[in-house]
């Protein structure tokens, strides 16, 4: 299976002073940003370069959740593949958990899934090209 990093999602406290570290402090730029009312999150992605081209930081911010633990603060690693089903299929015949089938995302339409390594650390499956 061929993949690249696409990003790494992290939970956010205060939406605007995570965009700011990340901008204004550490140079990134602010890739783009989805407010999600129905879901109560919104996502904003920054990064040096777009994800087509390298790796970026996913920040979730969830409504009305001002602190967590530094335990719960991490979300997932993102892969993109070609195939997400055949992905699933790889890594369950090699003994893998799937803890998630391949569909679409939750108010989208991306295919994704969620795998977890060894450890039980979250990777997220995303379609690509």
């Amino acid at each position: 299976m061929a993949g690249r990093m696409l990003h790494t999602m992290i939970r956010v406290g205060d939406l605007d002073r995570s965009v700011a570290f990340y901008t204004k402090l550490l140079g990134m730029k602010e890739l783009r940003r989805r407010d999600v009312p129905d879901g109560k999150y919104t996502l904003v992605f920054v990064g040096y370069a777009d994800e087509n081209e390298q790796a970026v930081i996913e920040l979730t911010y969830n409504y009305g959740v001002e602190k967590y633990e530094m335990g719960t603060g991490f979300g997932h690693l993102a892969v993109g593949v070609p195939d997400v089903a055949a992905a699933c299929e790889a890594v369950r015949a090699g003994g893998g958990k799937v803890t998630r089938e391949a569909g679409p995302v939750k108010f989208g339409t991306t295919i994704i899934a969620f795998v977890e390594d060894p450890d039980g650390y979250k990777i997220e499956l995303i379609q690509r090209g």
